[in-house]
């Protein structure tokens, strides 16, 4: 969180009280190979699409891996012994396995984390003082918005593992209180920035399980002063440590993955308590484990950053393709909001605004897990397009599906041709996998097209009846698939089964 120093025993150490503060993204050594992906864990949520104050979702935020004070959290009495009331934490706690690669093997732990920033527009007055406001206009027409921001933390410790083995080593860091003020354009105002100091601790301690092999335990606890028992979320978040996570390497160690480890160690890894974080290896998937990164969300090992992304859109599973077109289509007005609202979605929307064709069209997506089929022609062609008509798939071949039209064929089910139009009972068979089977089982629907796959299997495209954004789906496409044994038509047979459309 604050600056780097030394500390008797090896371990490095912060002075609370100073504010030299490490950007987000700059790593050393083994670190840097995560730093995409811990920037991305680190303003994960911190601003969703529309990227607007006024959007109702942007109201509610911060959701990872946020620790307030302890009596903060508890203030709602305890659900059951040891939990509190609240869906928050104070601490988070990783365990992992480690194999010793050389006798002075030395453990790096980085902690990171926001530190809540309040952002006051503040409007002149004649008699040279200012008063709050929630939106400022000044005479060049930039509009200025109070909105809360964050400050990126860090704070690194290095502790050789022969001392975590002999006891649990507890390093006090702090970010501290501090208050900026710019001055705005023309006299018409300022922006004062404030921000309240925030503790933890962060206790590392190792445990020998085999002569080459140790379990590894990294706790951070929020410690700071906690607010008045009933202070609402949004002014105790001025205390907490915001999308904390923990980044762990070394050297001399080699990390075992949390979530595949080896048949010898499973029993070993299952006995590792995680809480509130979830350890995977970082790097790159044919490397030894290296560094470990503990995020407050899912990950898998070997976690990257598409090379195709031009940069961090804040949104929680976020496609790149997708939120940067609902990103063009906002309005002028609505992008002067968003702009006002925080310099990090006006970066998004001069990314978006200048985005070059050639980089847009990679967004479309990437094949990145073909591999040879063991019956290819040996013979090295230019493309598929230069593939023999004889040797493609029948999918494949020009034409076709020439003699398809979902909106116009038909197929049998129980000898009544079920088309667009016709109406339908729905029987979902259950094959686990969708749990939304339940909820539509016995509803009827009506048909909008039947579709081919290219595996020669059939989709009847319907919208249930009582949907009442029915009309919705049908305008932009957006329907219920199932397979004809899983409808039921509504119609009878007519007593001339007329001849089925399509294929």
């Amino acid at each position: 969180m604050a600056a780097e120093g030394r500390a008797e025993g090896g371990t490095a150490c912060a002075d609370p009280e100073e504010d030299a503060d490490l950007p987000p993204g700059r790593s050393g050594g083994v670190f840097e190979q995560v730093s995409a992906v811990a920037d991305a864990v680190l303003y994960e949520g911190y601003l969703l699409y529309p990227y607007r104050r006024s959007s109702a979702k942007n109201r509610v935020r911060w959701q990872f891996g946020v620790l307030f004070p302890r009596d903060w959290v508890e203030s709602d009495g305890p659900v059951a012994p040891g939990i509190s009331g609240s869906a928050d934490s104070w601490y988070q706690q990783t365990e992992c396995l480690l194999r010793l690669r050389q006798p002075d093997a030395a453990v790096h732990v980085r902690l990171r984390c926001l530190q809540m920033q309040r952002k006051q527009v503040e409007e002149a007055e004649r008699d040279g003082g200012h008063r709050p406001v929630e939106s400022l206009r000044t005479d060049d027409g930039t509009t200025h918005l109070t909105f809360d921001e964050a400050v990126p933390r860090e704070f690194d410790a290095v502790i050789p593992l022969d001392e975590l083995l002999r006891g649990e080593h507890t390093v006090a860091v702090a970010a501290p209180a501090g208050e900026d003020v710019e001055p705005l354009p023309g006299h018409s105002g300022r922006v004062v920035r404030r921000r309240e100091q925030v503790r933890a601790s962060v206790t590392v301690v190792a445990e020998r399980l085999a002569p080459y092999l140790c379990r590894l335990r990294v706790r951070t606890t929020n410690t700071g002063p906690a607010p008045d028992p009933g202070t609402p979320r949004d002014e105790a978040l001025r205390r907490a440590l915001i999308a904390t996570h923990t980044l762990i390497g070394g050297a001399g160690v080699e990390f075992v993955s949390p979530t595949d480890p080896p048949t010898d160690l499973r029993a070993h890894a299952s006995a590792c308590r995680n809480e509130f974080t979830f350890p995977v290896l970082g790097g790159e998937p044919d490397e030894v484990g290296r560094v470990l990164l503990s995020a407050p969300i899912i990950l898998p090992d070997h976690p990257q950053v598409a090379p195709e992304s031009p940069g961090d859109l804040h949104d929680a599973a976020e496609i790149d393709e997708i939120l940067t077109l609902r990103t063009m289509l906002l309005t002028d007005e609505e992008k002067q909001e968003a702009r006002a609202t925080d310099p990090r979605a006006a970066a998004i929307l001069d990314r978006v605004d200048t985005m070059p064709q050639e980089v847009f069209e990679r967004l479309h997506g990437a094949v990145r897990s073909l591999t040879p089929s063991a019956t290819a022609p040996t013979r090295v062609t230019p493309s598929p397009l230069a593939t023999p008509p004889a040797e493609r798939p029948a999918w494949w071949q020009e034409g076709a599906d020439d003699g398809l039209s979902p909106s116009t064929d038909t197929v049998l089910v129980d000898g009544v041709p079920l088309g667009a139009g016709s109406r339908v009972r729905l029987r979902p068979r259950g094959r686990g996998a969708d749990a939304q089977d339940m909820f539509l089982a016995g509803r009827t629907a009506e048909v909008a097209a039947v579709f081919h796959d290219v595996d020669g299997s059939v989709h009847l495209a319907v919208t249930v009846d009582d949907d009442p954004a029915a009309e919705l789906h049908t305008w932009y496409g957006r329907f219920l698939y199932f397979r004809p044994d899983e409808l039921e038509p509504l119609e009878p047979a007519p007593s001339e089964t007329p001849r089925s459309g399509g294929r």
